[in-house]
């Protein structure tokens, strides 16, 4: 006899930041009862069930967007929106069949959009409410909030008052249904000796996130200080250095907020998810955001104009100007937000 109701996460698969921002909310209902059955699939599947061996995991297919390694983003996306809109249909009449077969009693879906059901309840995790583009801004925030409005539930990950993503998670108009959780973050701060002066966390889709891993092997190549890469890889478990440079495939969360606290500079792409944590640890960060991904874009710009962090986009990467203005930035403080009340978000299952 089932005793503890069952709950689906099903986290999007670009890139792993949907994935790792699922973490402290799968912990979160673990520890109020609720048994948890994981949808997923490619990087992110690896990259949960190391971190939660003992969990239930569907392999669930993604959208399988594609970057472009020369077109610019957004005609690469126009192109792709058919194969996305068939994505979003298959994957609803996929999750009938889960609910059914796994007895899930209520989905969480980080911005997944086809996983809404009049079956159980179904919530819809984003930041995203305001998605920028150069081009057609409103038809996109109105096919954006016909889907968000399909579920129970959207919960923005963002603090409404101590407001951390910027336009994008405080619009002018809010979808209906909009519930602020505050930003949320897997790791946890504590006072740290440094002990590389440089961590390159390589994180993203490909084939950008390749081609970010091969210039800042360049740039830290031959260098006196020690470094250490990390290239987001939780398929793999590899370690090699070159030079004074330690290269590893992928480290869990536990050994990555270590790494992260004994870092002096942070090398990364400006995920929203990245942020979070960079925020969370109190970290001075170097931004180098994905090509012709726009969120990426505006979130450098605006921590850029707030002295917080400095930015290149990658096309002017470079590293020795780089170490010269991120002197002139402050790096992340930890902002005070209000904690967040589970038991009454989870009060909807």
């Amino acid at each position: 006899m089932k005793t503890k109701k069952r709950i689906l996460v099903a986290p999007l698969d670009w890139g792993i930041g949907h994935a790792t921002r699922c973490i402290p909310i799968i912990k979160a209902l673990l520890s109020n009862g609720y048994e948890v059955v994981i949808a997923a699939d490619a990087r992110p599947m690896h990259l949960l069930s190391t971190e939660f061996p003992k969990l239930e995991i569907v392999r669930f297919t993604g959208y399988n967007i594609k970057y472009p390694k020369y077109l610019p983003m957004i005609i690469s996306m126009v192109f792709q929106i058919p194969k996305l809109i068939y994505n979003i249909k298959k994957e609803n009449h996929s999750l009938n069949h889960i609910i059914k077969d796994y007895k899930i009693d209520a989905v969480i879906s980080d911005n997944r959009f086809g996983l809404y059901s009049k079956k159980v309840p179904c919530v819809f995790i984003t930041h995203q409410l305001e998605i920028q583009s150069p081009y057609f801004t409103e038809f996109i925030k109105k096919i954006n909030y016909k889907y968000i409005n399909k579920f129970d539930a959207c919960w923005v990950i963002d603090d409404k008052e101590h407001n951390l993503a910027g336009n994008l998670s405080k619009p002018n108009i809010l979808p209906n249904n909009t519930i602020y959780i505050g930003p949320q973050s897997r790791f946890k701060y504590q006072q740290s000796e440094k002990k590389y002066d440089f961590l390159a966390i390589i994180s993203g889709p490909e084939p950008q996130r390749k081609i970010l891993e091969k210039g800042i092997i360049k740039a830290l190549n031959n260098r006196k200080e020690r470094s250490l890469i990390v290239l987001g890889k939780p398929e793999l478990n590899n370690t090699k250095k070159i030079g004074r440079i330690t290269i590893k495939s992928h480290l869990n969360a536990k050994e990555l907020n270590k790494v992260i606290l004994q870092a002096n500079l942070i090398i990364c792409r400006p995920g929203y998810s990245t942020i979070m944590d960079l925020e969370k640890l109190n970290s001075k960060a170097f931004f180098i955001p994905t090509p012709g991904q726009t969120e990426q874009e505006y979130l450098a710009k605006l921590f850029s104009k707030k002295k917080l962090c400095y930015y290149q986009e990658q096309h002017q990467f470079d590293f020795e100007k780089a170490i010269i203005e991120c002197k002139n930035y402050s790096g992340f403080i930890e902002s005070k937000k209000g904690l967040v009340d589970w038991q009454e978000l989870f009060s909807l299952f």
